[in-house]
């Protein structure tokens, strides 16, 4: 003879109540600690402040055709050690040809991804027309080259170039 199953509990109304608040006190538990780590690992944004990039904007067009102007070459030329160092050397040309002495040039190794992992470079002239520098513990993969020259505490040249370093 087959008896009925009986279970030893019955299922009441304060028991789903518990059941309910439990699991969905778990999704939201669940978002929010999601939520705070998308956030805290946000790299961030390209300014801070968009209203003032766009009161230098035309300072910046100026510069563009000032430069364009020069015409200038700027030759980069960047390399990963195996101790995970770059080393980058700009040589730096007038419009006809001359090598061009006395600037100051910085560069910056920028991640596309995140900014935290930027590197700047101190470029010293190391010969008439030449500059080199070097950045440490540089991580191989994609990088934004940002080159700028001064000449008199005035910037005379500005480039970025999307580098890939093994």
């Amino acid at each position: 003879m087959n008896r009925p199953l009986v279970s030893p509990k019955p299922l009441t109304g304060r028991t789903v109540l518990f059941v309910l608040i439990g699991f969905f006190g778990v999704v939201f538990g669940v978002n929010f600690l999601l939520m705070k780590l998308a956030i805290d690992t946000l790299p961030g944004t390209e300014v801070d402040s968009a209203y003032s990039a766009s009161l230098g904007y035309e300072k910046e067009i100026a510069a563009a055709r000032d430069q364009n102007t020069r015409n200038w070459r700027v030759d980069a030329h960047i390399q990963r050690g195996p101790e995970g160092g770059a080393t980058l050397q700009v040589e730096a040309r007038d419009n006809g040809g001359a090598l061009l002495s006395g600037l100051k040039f910085q560069g910056r190794l920028e991640r596309p991804t995140d900014r935290r992992a930027d590197r700047p470079v101190e470029l010293g002239e190391v010969g008439r027309g030449i500059y080199r520098g070097s950045a440490p513990l540089v991580a191989p993969g994609q990088w934004d080259l940002v080159l700028e020259g001064d000449a008199a505490g005035q910037r005379m040249f500005l480039s970025k170039n999307r580098v890939l370093l093994n």
